[in-house]
Order: structure tokens, then C-alpha cells, then sequence
């Protein structure tokens, strides 16, 4: 088990830590300490009771704020996601020491040189290279980055040779050794051509806010890997759109695109929707068995929506499937492989799910190395106004009606509306107000947002007291009501029919402003 300990930079304090440690006879696996006052342990696994007296020790040391246990530590989830990009990555990365002597290798590398990783660590990378002298340029004063077309195990390929540094404390540099990626000039050319093609698709996503300009970007990026990737938001803020978009713009987008909503499958189809069925696998099956959604998507990409709802014997096989891309039909011994990019959404918490049981870690690590978190609308603000836009004409289009523009008051309780459904919530919004819509503008009546303020209430408890105070209470919750959808004391006192000054006065008495 792991301890995640919130302290104070204190000397001596690892020391009373470890104390506590001896005293129990607690045996420490391992340690880490990171700048911004936390510590990790490695301990081995306590029970109940051991942890109950273990943990309030831990907090009464001066200078920690608090202790809980963790999934990982640091250095493990690192090593996690580099052993994930090696192990996925399609093309040849080799990391060598100063003296040129192969240290790590990923198993494209591994198979281009035709040889064992563990037979492969340590040789010299310079009996397999031509076409460039890497000890002589390791033994430069300053070594540059480096693009070269060279021969490596006598196929030519486009090699990239980046130096590594290592800084100590005085920030002097040390040179470590380096890291060569490789693709073949045809495969490079290729996913040129492509990516040029289908960035169309992550173009057409309509950005205006700096956060979502930022995460297509992002995007960009990543839909060119072929590690699984992993999409989390709010519902309704287009994770599937996304998916899609990033199939579309990497090297799959040619090959099937497969979404499957992992929330309203029952768990005894699930399985069989994903892997599928052997020959008489049971009563009715199929005598040819039937292939399952991995299968049907070969060479393309598998999106499961709500990832966090797949039954535990699923997650068991759904990792085993992301490890080497094996699995085995229901009710079939026969091992198949197949080659599909997986990608998943959530909107609910896997690291929570994981800590709670429902959620395998294994799994949560293999699919957390890629991800992307997509913003609710109301942290997007400047694209609601121009997303509004886009829906109204597209909804005026398939109506055959000329398009409609929103009232000023429309546009102002958009802006100021917290959109708990997102994206969908406002293109839904839309469409009702389109197909009610008489004249050329639409007005913030024809919209029916739900109200995400108190209602005005008529009850028992808003009755308590005078005429007065219960005329000020009703008062005040009209305001906060319609002020979202016109801020200001001249729009609000026209709806109202009385004078700004006067409204102005009640806004400021019951304290609704625009922060608020």
C-alpha cells in the first residue's frame, strides 16, 4: 500500500516519519518526497487496526497537515506511462548512453533489429547504424538535435538523434547519452498526407475560448498515437464528437469507426457485443459463433462511452486486450488478436471508482496515459454566443425557414446560464425555440431554460411574516429570476414597465449584481 503525507518543508521531519515506521516494526519499501511538501511510502499492506493507530501517529508529527493513502507513487505512474508510449508506439525509439550502448528499447526497435529487448540492452547501437558516426557525435563539446537518413539494420529511415541532458543543482549540464525515434521516409510522407486530410475534421469543431483552442491542439497530437486515449467531461460537452474528430484526423481514419455506449448495455451483453461468441457457446448461439465489436473494427477505432460502467469481468478483459491485443470469444478457447485503437469517455471519477472498488487500477492506468478533459460550457463562454449561431442555422436549414438571430435578452441569459447539460442542452434549447418561432428573432420565453435559481414560492414558509417583508421576499426572487436574461436596470425596468432608477435601487438593495 502507498501513504500520501501533506507536510511542511521541515528538517528532520522524514526522520520522526520513519521513527514511527520502526517502532511499529512497519517494514519501508520505498520512499519519494516531493518539492511541494508531500511525502510518499511504500509499505507493505496493513490491516484495519494497523492503519487506525498508524495514520493519527503520522498526523501528530508537527509539521503534517494531513496523511491518506494513495493508488501509486510518482515514480511508478511515470514509469507506467513510459512503458505504455514504448510499448504502443508503431515506430523504432531507442535510448543509448554517452557511449553509444542501447539502454532502452521499444518492441518496434526490437523487432526491426530482429533480436530480444533483454539481448539487445547494452549492445552497442553502432553495429546496427550506417550513415552516421553516433560516437563521434556524442563525443561533441555540445551535440545538437540532429536529422539524418541513415541505414539501421539495412533498411534506410528518417532517424531523429536527440541529446539528453542532466542539470545538477549549480544547473550544470551533463551529457547523458540519447534518444533516437526512426520512421521509414515513405511512412513518414504517408502520415503527412494524411494527417493534412483529416485535420479537416478537428478544424471543423467550432473554438473560440482559449481553453478549447488549447485542448484541440492537444488533440491534434494525440489522435496521431495509437495508445488509448481517454476523454472525460460533463455530459452533453461532446466527448463522442471528439472521439470521432480524432479518429478522423489519425492514421485510421480510412478503417471503421465503432461507438458503443458501455452504460445501456446489460452486463451479460456487453460481453458478447464486445468479443463475441463461439460455436455454440450456448442455447441459440450461432453454429459459426459471431464476431463481436473489436473484431467488426479491425484496423479502426473502438469508442466506449461511460467506460466506467463496464462490469469487472469485462474491465478483466478489456485490459488484457490493451496489453497485446488478445482475447477470446465467449464461450471459445481460441485465442484471436486483433488491431483497433480504443478510445473511452467518462464523466464520473475513475481514480474515486478505483479507490472504491468498482474500478480495476490496472485498467485505470493503461487507459489515463492519453487523455483529454473537455470543458463544460459555462467555462467556455465566448463559444455559446457563436455556437448558439451555428445551431440556429442549422435547424432553420432543415426546417427550409430563413435562419433567426436571438434577441439581445436571449443572448444575455445564455451568457449568464450555467448549462448543466452542456452543448446538447443548448442545441436541444434551440431547436424547440426554432420550431415555435413565428417572426426572425428568438426571445428568451421561446428558449425554456430550467431555472437554476429558487423558485418563487407561494408556500407556508413564504407567508411567515408581514405584508411587507412577504411582498420583499417575492420581490427579490423575480429579480434574481429575470435579471440572467436582462442585466442591467434599463432592460430590466422595460420588461418590468417601470423606471431604471427604481429597479436599479431594488437590485441594489437585495444585492444582485452581475458577480453574484
Amino acid at each position: 500500500m502507498r501513504l500520501e503525507i501533506f507536510c511542511q518543508d521541515r528538517p528532520g521531519i522524514a526522520r520522526e516519519v520513519l521513527d514511527i515506521l520502526a517502532e511499529r516494526e512497519i517494514d519501508l519499501r520505498g520512499i519519494e518526497v516531493d518539492p511541494v511538501g508531500k511525502m510518499f511510502l511504500h509499505l507493505p499492506d496493513l490491516s484495519f487496526d494497523e492503519l487506525k493507530t498508524l495514520l493519527p501517529a503520522i498526523r501528530r508529527i508537527n509539521g503534517v497537515n494531513d496523511v491518506r493513502t494513495t493508488a501509486f507513487m510518482p515514480t511508478e505512474r511515470d514509469h507506467f506511462e513510459l512503458a505504455t508510449l514504448l510499448q504502443t508506439l508503431p515506430d523504432p525509439v531507442i535510448s543509448v548512453d554517452d557511449k553509444g550502448r542501447m539502454l532502452i528499447i521499444n518492441p518496434a526497435a526490437a523487432a526491426h533489429l530482429k533480436d530480444d529487448i533483454n539481448a539487445l540492452q547494452g549492445q552497442p547501437l553502432n553495429q546496427w547504424l550506417s550513415g552516421f558516426n553516433l560516437g563521434r557525435w556524442l563525443e561533441e563539446d555540445e551535440p545538437a538535435p540532429i536529422t539524418m537518413l541513415v541505414k539501421l539494420a539495412g533498411q534506410r529511415l528518417l532517424a531523429d538523434f536527440l541529446p539528453i541532458w542532466v542539470s545538477d543543482e549549480q544547473q550544470r549540464q551533463t551529457l547523458a547519452g540519447a534518444v533516437i525515434t526512426a520512421k521509414t521516409p515513405h511512412k513518414l510522407n504517408s502520415q503527412l498526407n494524411q494527417a493534412r486530410a483529416g485535420s479537416a475534421s478537428l478544424d471543423a469543431i467550432l473554438a473560440e475560448s482559449a481553453v478549447m483552442k488549447r485542448l484541440l491542439r492537444q488533440a491534434k497530437k494525440l489522435a496521431q498515437l495509437d495508445a488509448p486515449l481517454l476523454i472525460e467531461g460533463e455530459t452533453g460537452t461532446g466527448k463522442e464528437l471528439l472521439a470521432r474528430a480524432c479518429h478522423d484526423s489519425s492514421l485510421r481514419r480510412e478503417k471503421p469507426f465503432v461507438a458503443l455506449n458501455c452504460a445501456s448495455l446489460p452486463d451479460s451483453v456487453a460481453e458478447t457485443e464486445l468479443f463475441g461468441y463461439g460455436a455454440n457457446a450456448f442455447s441459440g448461439a450461432h453454429a459459426s459463433g459471431k464476431r463481436g465489436v473489436f473484431e467488426l473494427t479491425e484496423g479502426g477505432t473502438v469508442f466506449l462511452d461511460e467506460v466506467g460502467d463496464l462490469a469487472p469481468a469485462i474491465q478483466v478483459k478489456l485490459l488484457r486486450l490493451l496489453q497485446d491485443g488478445s482475447f477470446r470469444r465467449v464461450g471459445d478457447e481460441t485465442e484471436r488478436k486483433v488491431n483497433v485503437r480504443i478510445i473511452c469517455s467518462t464523466q464520473r471519477d475513475l481514480a474515486s471508482l478505483c479507490r472504491e472498488g468498482q474500478f480495476r487500477e490496472d485498467l485505470f492506468y493503461r487507459l489515463n496515459v492519453l487523455s483529454l478533459k473537455l470543458p463544460p460550457l459555462r467555462e467556455r463562454q465566448s463559444d455559446i454566443l457563436p455556437l448558439a449561431q451555428l445551431f440556429i442555422d442549422r435547424h432553420c436549414a432543415a426546417l427550409g425557414r430563413e435562419s433567426a438571430t436571438l434577441s439581445q435578452a436571449s443572448q444575455n441569459l445564455m451568457l449568464n446560464y450555467p448549462w448543466p447539460g452542456n452543448v446538447r442542452q443548448l442545441e436541444n434549447a434551440l431547436l424547440r425555440a426554432v420550431s415555435l418561432l413565428d417572426g426572425g428573432q428568438i426571445e428568451p420565453k421561446l428558449l425554456e431554460l430550467p431555472s437554476q435559481t429558487p423558485a418563487v414560492s407561494l408556500g407556508d414558509a413564504a407567508l411567515d411574516g408581514t405584508l411587507d417583508e412577504v411582498m420583499k421576499r417575492f420581490e427579490k426572487n423575480l429579480l434574481e429570476r429575470l435579471y440572467p436574461a436582462y442585466p442591467s436596470s434599463r432592460l430590466l425596468a422595460r420588461k418590468l414597465g417601470v423606471s431604471h432608477t427604481a429597479v436599479a435601487n431594488k437590485l441594489r438593495d437585495y444585492g444582485i449584481n452581475k458577480k453574484k
